[in-house]
């Protein structure tokens, strides 16, 4: 794989509109970024398109874990279901591999469990056991149980009262929107024609069958046709729309959920733990992770409805800082609060279940009379396996000629290359970089990242916020390899820090428009997307 070849918009779009493709994907988040980088690898004639930038829906607004799902176990226990196992296995599998593939942008976390009763010690010691057994020889280190003293030196922002110690388990992090950037880059590596802010208005009919899709350029203001022999409509929670397409009677296939999350300072958690508390007031889970050097608090699976750009509401924030308060020494306002950001989780329908938190994440695949694939549910963990099954389906089912199986589970992902626990270091010796510049950089970038240390060197090295290791070369960077369009794309996903400090990125934004117009002026004419940056209530 070429390490320095460009993402370039513009020629992406020619060939959208010359060449005709084996497979098409509509949507460019985690799964449809999976599918595209999985079917180029088999040399399938592929197409990416994505009606805002990528990762700009629910793959940029997780809870930030690679990890099994821990509370799918005690479902499938309790149950006894094998449905719910088989995810959690899966899931743990998947873990391993994306650690593997992607050492840069995926870590080991240890997740705290408080636990206030004696009799709750057993019980999830040896749930979190199971888990470490299903993981198998993929396990990252064994689950133990810690007393309260040695509890309150690991967690002290903790609430004493009541503390008889807590299980320790392990599991992934990751940094979501720039893993994504990473599926769609690697995929355009390999072929694959990639394009943000392509609209499809329409699907092409031959025969009977889809044969493309009728499609409108944001940036140009112009409509063209994509012709392909396999349609993948892998639009996460906006599935039903491009089904409708399709089919105007056809019935809705999901059901949604809410997770809603608040970015508090570094204080608030330590530096490589994190907290799960495993049954909130009304029931659900809430995690307090320590996030590119902040705090991320959040919950999920609260019923919502499906929604462009959904934005935290302030009872979910209000339910947040009270949990808070119930376990924390602590105080944490609203004043505490630097981003906060809602995105919509998709389950695939089930109308027995009283509740989205009984739903079974597990993807689901189906394919219309016309021939339309459809892909939804699952989660981030496993957007890989989700990618094997859909394109296995699409040769299958469209007769589609593969030079080969899937073999993403050994394809490192773009930065993966060159990158080792000493790249920090060569950053620092080669380019001059403050350590936490440096460390931002090779955990961000990978090997990519030498590229980043070039444009510093031709005198764009300077931070653009004093509190943040965020450099002016990796504007030019994201601009010119990642296809970022605008501000919205370069500081929400990116470089994240909207998501991190909404008034740091603010505060940045006119120096960011600067370097644009140096760099690629026509860039300053496209409109962000509506609503498009997350909400600060």
């Amino acid at each position: 794989m070429n390490d320095t070849r460009v993402m370039k918009r513009e020629e992406a779009v020619k060939r959208l509109k010359s060449e005709g493709y084996d497979l098409l994907v509509i949507g460019g988040g985690a799964t449809g970024s999976g599918v595209a980088l999985d079917a180029a690898s088999r040399g399938l004639r592929v197409a990416l398109i994505e009606r805002y930038d990528f990762a700009s829906g629910t793959s940029s607004r997780s809870t930030k874990l690679i990890h099994g799902g821990v509370r799918y176990l005690e479902l499938a226990v309790k149950k006894v279901d094998r449905g719910q196992y088989k995810l959690v296995k899966e899931a743990l599998h998947e873990r391993a591999t994306l650690l593997r593939i992607a050492p840069h942008l995926v870590k080991r976390i240890a997740l705290l469990t408080p636990l206030y009763s004696r009799l709750e010690v057993p019980y999830y010691l040896a749930g979190l056991k199971l888990y470490d057994w299903i993981a198998g020889r993929s396990g990252l280190e064994p689950s133990h149980f810690v007393g309260e003293e040695e509890l309150i030196k690991k967690f002290p922002m903790l609430k004493r009262e009541g503390l008889r110690g807590a299980v320790v388990y392990y599991d992934g992090q990751f940094n979501d929107a720039r893993m994504n950037v990473a599926l769609v880059h690697t995929a355009s590596r390999l072929g694959a024609a990639v394009a943000n802010y392509i609209e499809v208005k329409g699907l092409i009919r031959r025969a009977g069958k889809i044969a493309g899709v009728k499609v409108l350029d944001h940036e140009t203001g112009e409509a063209f046709e994509i012709g392909a022999t396999s349609v993948v409509n892998a639009c996460g929670p906006y599935v039903d729309a491009i089904r409708r397409m399709d089919d105007p009677e056809t019935e809705p296939m999901l059901t949604v959920s809410s997770g809603a999350h608040i970015i508090l300072d570094k204080k608030f958690s330590p530096p490589s733990t994190g907290l799960l508390i495993p049954k909130t007031e009304d029931g659900r889970v809430l995690f307090l992770l320590p996030w590119q050097g902040h705090t991320l608090v959040g919950t999920t699976d609260q019923p919502a409805k499906i929604v462009n750009h959904p934005a935290p509401l302030k009872e979910e924030i209000d339910f947040i800082l009270n949990e808070l308060t119930r376990y924390f020494a602590v105080t944490v306002e609203r004043k505490d609060i630097l981003a906060s950001w809602s995105g919509l989780r998709p389950l695939v329908s089930n109308h027995a279940a009283g509740d989205t938190a009984g739903i079974s994440r597990d993807h689901f695949l189906a394919k219309s009379e016309s021939g339309l694939i459809t892909i939804t549910g699952g989660k981030w963990t496993t957007y890989r396996k989700m990618a094997l099954d859909t394109v296995d389906f699409a040769i299958k089912h469209h007769g589609l000629k593969a030079k080969g199986s899937c073999h993403t589970h050994e394809l490192p992902l773009i930065g993966a290359k060159d990158f080792d626990a000493a790249l920090p270091v060569k950053l620092e010796a080669a380019f001059g970089f403050d350590p936490d510049v440096a460390e931002h950089l090779a955990n961000s970038y990978g090997g990519q990242a030498f590229e980043i240390g070039k444009l510093a060197h031709e005198g764009f090295g300077q931070r653009l916020h004093a509190d943040y290791p965020h450099v002016e070369a990796e504007i030019l960077y994201v601009v010119r390899f990642e296809m970022a369009r605008n501000v919205d794309d370069i500081l929400s996903r990116r470089l994240r820090l909207r998501f991190l400090n909404t008034k740091v990125a603010e505060a940045v934004r006119a120096r960011v428009e600067e370097l644009i117009k140096d760099f690629s002026p026509g860039l300053l004419a496209i409109e962000n997307a509506p609503a498009n940056w997350p909400a600060f209530p």
